[in-house]
């Protein structure tokens, strides 16, 4: 886990190793432990890292690292399965200089081209200068978890793993106002139809399981997708054994790879089902560390205590330390909390939002922010984290309008009973005329979503009318493109959804040199739930019952079976009642009105404030949005 620079260029003399310094030098939160730079010897490629040593803590595995005298790698994050690869690639005739997952991405790349990516369990982003080619090679992770940002002016490319390096290079930082406009009026954060756009207009990221070719003789860029689930392919005859353990196996095998480190690892613990699940099952397990005097090709075995780390709110009704607490008593977890206050939201402002570098939905992504700068304090530098389990699995009550639709189409839904049981189990959620009309002409239903949700961006009324006018020409509202259970898990889970929150966990871990692993985003994992039809998801009114029937045995029957859904959230409503924090959206909205996006009026009206998963959290939004005019 680290922080990768780099600048492709035609003409040697635009950018220079102090261009590049800079960049790292925006990067150092990212990599405490060490600074490389390199440049080839015609001055065109430049290469630069910034290192969190967690894997081979030895000079040798620094970067950016060189092979076979023809390839130059800086590689942002971890490759899980690297013991298995190197022993695969030892058996075709390859050798090893070092312990790190780094050097056998180079193998591999020597050996498999760019299929190597295939081959890959984990969270990366990478580069590869070919020297005898005179091309560069990258990829990104299958969902996003490892950030690649660049700039193209159609000769030089210049990339690195946040934008604030590329700005540090000199690359123009110029809001782009229609992402801006749809994030105030719909609340996305990034647009489905155009996964490489971000919230500046010159600058993009590399989608999530893309590859990128960029040829500087040429200048030739070439992005291609290597990976994606099919979600309309279902196992109709898979039983409920088999389902359960084949994913207790892969669960399993998901966290144990994921307990490999040359350093402390510990856990993030909300209290909820998913953190609670990786932590019951790290503790059964036993670490897997690399046997740095068997010359790696062993391993050795290291039982160890878990920490974890908590937030806490005490006095707020959606306060889980109790839970929390619960959950580390019985696995005998060392456990840290973090007591959040609106004092630490105001101080730690200006700084939360110099790391996230584009808008946010609600305080929870400063409420894990200062989760990571606990395991900092308790210098802990790997925590696995639950995140992924409610997109794959259908953690939110949003999903179970689509199993009902589902259920309808195929005409089960009264046989069900589903919808009894729901009801019984506290749901409020309803299934109406809309849901019908969803059901049986999902096409039109999704035309007037879409025309709805623009309808609506149109109407608020704070913004100026000019403003809309001239950015309202597309809204990046989006549906699935399948209107079953499925297809909305997909679709949150790779079109739009998922992404935001490792957006989130990336900035939030390594703004204090942290490293966040996520078992339930090993992609062989994801694929299996993928196959499996919708009651593997929801049954009995029951979210995630794939999950809890897993962890039945493991977890008290309060945590497996909650029938709340609280998803770690701070008092954000109150924070937003505080009179500094009203302050601070005041300042926010001059400075709206002032770049002619909001309308004068609204300096006259009193601040609203909004709990996270309200609807329509304008001033939360502008105070997301005005830092990054």
């Amino acid at each position: 886990m680290c922080g990768i620079a780099g600048i492709i260029q035609t003409d040697p003399g635009l950018f220079n190793r102090e261009h590049l310094k800079k960049m790292t030098g925006a990067l150092a939160h990212r990599g405490p432990d060490g600074e490389g730079l390199w440049q080839n010897a015609n001055g065109k490629t430049l290469l630069g890292h910034r290192r969190l040593s967690i894997i081979d803590l030895s000079n040798a595995a620094s970067q950016p690292m060189h092979y076979k005298d023809r390839y130059s790698i800086i590689h942002n994050g971890e490759i899980y399965n690297y013991i298995e690869l190197r022993q695969d690639l030892r058996n075709k005739g390859y050798s090893f200089n070092t312990g790190s997952d780094t050097e056998v991405i180079l193998a591999a790349y020597d050996h498999y081209d760019d299929e190597c990516v295939e081959h890959f369990d984990g969270m990366f982003a990478f580069a590869i200068w070919d020297e005898q080619e005179q091309e560069l090679f990258a990829a990104r992770d299958r969902f996003g978890e490892k950030p690649f940002y660049y700039s193209f002016n159609g000769r030089e490319f210049v990339f690195a793993s946040e934008m604030k390096a590329l700005w540090a290079a000199g690359i123009d930082r110029r809001p782009n106002l229609q992402m801006l406009f749809n994030f105030i009026t719909i609340g996305y954060t990034d647009n489905p139809g155009r996964p490489e756009e971000t919230f500046f207009e010159n600058i993009f990221k590399l989608p999530a399981a893309s590859t990128l070719y960029y040829t500087p003789a040429t200048k030739e860029l070439i992005i291609e997708k290597y990976w994606d689930i099919d979600p309309l392919m279902q196992d109709e005859k898979i039983s409920d054994t088999e389902a359960i353990e084949k994913f207790q196996h892969l669960f399993s095998a998901s966290v144990k790879r994921r307990l490999r480190s040359d350093v402390a690892i510990g856990t993030s613990l909300s209290g909820g089902l998913d953190s609670s699940s990786v932590l019951a099952t790290a503790s059964s397990l036993t670490i897997c560390l690399p046997d740095r005097q068997a010359h790696n090709s062993q391993l050795k075995t290291l039982n160890s205590r878990l920490t974890s780390f908590t937030a806490i709110f005490p006095g707020f009704d959606k306060n889980e330390s109790a839970f929390a607490a619960q959950v580390a008593t019985q696995f005998n977890c060392k456990q840290h909390t973090v007591e959040i206050s609106v004092n630490d939201f105001v101080n730690d402002w200006d700084t939360f939002l110099h790391h996230q570098e584009e808008p946010f939905g609600s305080a929870s992504a400063y409420a894990q922010y200062k989760v990571f700068e606990l395991a900092k304090q308790h210098d802990v530098k790997v925590l696995l984290d639950g995140q992924g389990a409610d997109e794959i699995l259908a953690g939110y009550s949003k999903y179970y309008k689509w199993y009902w639709q589902e259920l309808f189409q195929k005409r089960k839904l009264s046989k069900s009973k589903e919808l009894e049981a729901a009801k019984g189990l506290g749901l409020q959620e309803k299934f109406n005329y809309k849901n019908i009309i969803a059901s049986l002409f999902p096409d039109i239903a999704s035309v007037i979503l879409e025309r709805q949700y623009l309808v609506n961006a149109l109407r608020q009324e704070d913004l100026n009318r000019d403003f809309v006018r001239l950015q309202s020409k597309e809204a990046y509202y989006s549906t699935p493109a399948t209107f079953n259970l499925n297809g909305a898990l997909y679709f949150n889970t790779c079109t739009h959804g998922l992404e935001e929150l490792l957006r989130h966990a990336d900035r939030n871990s390594m703004a204090h040199g942290r490293e966040v692993r996520l078992p339930f985003l090993s992609h062989e994992l994801v694929e299996f739930v993928f196959s499996l039809p919708a009651h593997f998801k929801i049954r009995n009114g029951r979210t995630k019952w794939l999950l809890r029937q897993n962890m039945t045995q493991q977890l008290p029957e309060n945590i497996a079976w909650r029938k709340d859904k609280i998803g770690f959230e701070p008092p954000q409503k109150l924070w937003m009642q505080d009179a500094r924090v009203t302050d601070m959206i005041h300042e926010a909205r001059k400075k709206l009105v002032n770049e002619k996006i909001l309308k004068p009026e609204i300096l006259s009206r009193p601040a609203s404030a909004n709990a996270s998963h309200d609807a329509n959290t304008f001033d939360w939004r502008y105070l997301a949005t005005a830092h990054y005019l």
